[in-house]
């Protein structure tokens, strides 16, 4: 053999050992793209059945999620960011938005400025209303679009459900238009996975992928998924939530990149150290996803540390047991925890205060900052489960294997169930710092029916603002 030809098959060879590694990541990528079993055909009767039950949930999920707030209802009062400061824009400056917070947020603005059209005193309302129908039709897209990863029909509502019923929601995440993008996270996640057939979810995919980056600049973080997705399907019609995405972030260049420049941005300030990071996805996180009221139970129990090394202990049994025996969950296990880790950990490392604020039963400051890990936890123990009823379905030979599966499934739906029931409903920030709106409301139509200048001035948390009483609609 000559020195040539020697030459060339060690390029060949080089060549193939290249091919075989990168068909082995594309291979090994394309596990978190799976395509849904193509539905079996339906008459028009048939799907317009499946269509009111659809609605029918999103109603159900909306009320259930209002009836969580105790004390005065939901409906009646005001939260947060709501009231001081995206209504009190839209009613002085209406559709000129700027930032907050360092970046802008699209959704609860857009919900703000449509409530500022309405009678002033309906406003509580309509800002509860749009907090839990965004929240319950976030529910109603993950439950479509985890169909490629959750065959089982039963699992895939359960997980719709888990959004609706998340333990830490009760805190400060329902019924509010500021809070309503932190449920759209994990819809993002998950839209991100979805390979819509139909145009129609197509259009859905790319809205999720909008109205997300444009409302929370934390969906950046999602930016990996998509590399992967694009490296993997390479027909743009599998793109849509890709090209939604990509306009949010248009969207939030937009104020973002000046804010930097003028050295502005919260990234410019002292980030919160790792450890403190750390110890929120700890305390916030771990232990709160075995349940709310079992977390503190178990902090009476063994202290923040213990009931922290508790809750790591039992999350780390289940997912090994996961990533042991089931091969086709391993992937979207290790994906859907890290994402979760990772958002909870950069959130708090750009906002310091829920890391090193006291946290009391009423009063845990930053649990929007663990919604996504929460979620992503409970998702990754679902789909665990549903590859469990897989191995069960596909090998029935194995009887004690099947029994086994069976019995997993069964400790995870009726763990879930219970947590949820004990969980439903318990005072939190939502609760006890919520405005009582009816009388801001008759104070502001009052002063604008005796303002001979067309123009009234009130005090909005400790802040005064001027509003033209064109703009307040009695």
């Amino acid at each position: 053999m000559t020195p040539g030809t020697r030459d060339s098959d060690q390029v060949a060879t080089a060549v193939t050992a290249r091919k075989a590694t990168a068909e082995g990541t594309h291979g090994a990528l394309r596990a978190l793209f799976p395509l849904a079993p193509e539905p079996a055909p339906r008459t028009w009767i048939r799907r317009g059945m499946s269509a009111a039950a659809q609605i029918a949930a999103v109603g159900i999920a909306s009320i259930a999620m209002l009836l969580r707030i105790p004390g005065r209802p939901a409906w009646r009062t005001i939260f947060g960011d709501d009231y001081f400061w995206f209504l009190a824009q839209a009613i002085q400056r209406p559709w000129h938005w700027g930032q907050y917070g360092g970046y802008v947020e699209v959704l609860p603005r857009f919900i703000a400025q449509v409530v500022s059209y309405l009678p002033l005193t309906d406003a509580a309302l309509a800002f509860a209303l749009a907090g839990v129908v965004v929240a319950a039709c976030g529910a109603l897209v993950i439950f479509h679009a985890s169909a490629g990863h959750i065959e089982s029909v039963k699992l895939r509502a359960l997980l719709a459900v888990a959004l609706v019923l998340l333990p830490i929601a009760p805190m400060e995440l329902i019924a509010s238009g500021v809070e309503a993008p932190w449920y759209l996270l994990p819809v993002l996640f998950w839209a991100m996975l979805w390979r819509p057939r139909s145009r129609p979810a197509m259009a859905v995919a790319a809205a999720i992928g909008f109205l997300t980056m444009a409302s929370n600049i934390l969906a950046v973080l999602l930016a990996p998924l998509l590399v992967a997705r694009l490296y993997v399907l390479r027909r743009p019609r599998e793109h849509a939530v890709s090209a939604g995405w990509l306009a949010g972030c248009l969207v939030q260049a937009a104020y973002v990149i000046p804010l930097g420049l003028n050295s502005q941005s919260r990234l410019d300030h002292s980030l919160t150290p790792l450890r403190q990071s750390l110890a929120f996805y700890a305390h916030v996180v771990l232990v709160p996803s075995l349940g709310w009221h079992t977390s503190w139970w178990l902090r009476s129990f063994a202290g923040a540390n213990g009931a922290a090394a508790i809750a790591a202990v039992v999350l780390a049994v289940s997912f090994g047991l996961i990533l042991v025996t089931q091969p086709g969950a391993r992937l979207f296990v290790v994906t859907a925890v890290a994402v979760g880790f990772i958002f909870s950990v950069v959130s708090t490392s750009i906002n310091p205060a829920p890391a090193i604020d006291l946290m009391l039963p009423t009063d845990v400051l930053g649990t929007r900052y663990a919604l996504m890990a929460n979620f992503l936890i409970v998702s990754a123990l679902i789909v665990g489960a549903d590859h469990a009823l897989r191995s069960r379905a596909h090998d029935r030979r194995r009887r004690g294997a099947a029994l086994k599966s069976v019995t997993a499934v069964t400790a995870l739906v009726v763990f879930l169930a219970a947590t949820w029931a004990v969980d439903f409903r318990y005072t939190g920030l939502r609760t006890t710092t919520a405005w009582s709106w009816a009388p801001i409301a008759a104070k502001w139509e009052h002063d604008c029916a005796h303002s001979r200048t067309g123009e009234i001035t009130e005090t909005v948390y400790e802040r005064p603002w001027t509003f033209p009483c064109r703009n307040i609609t009695p």
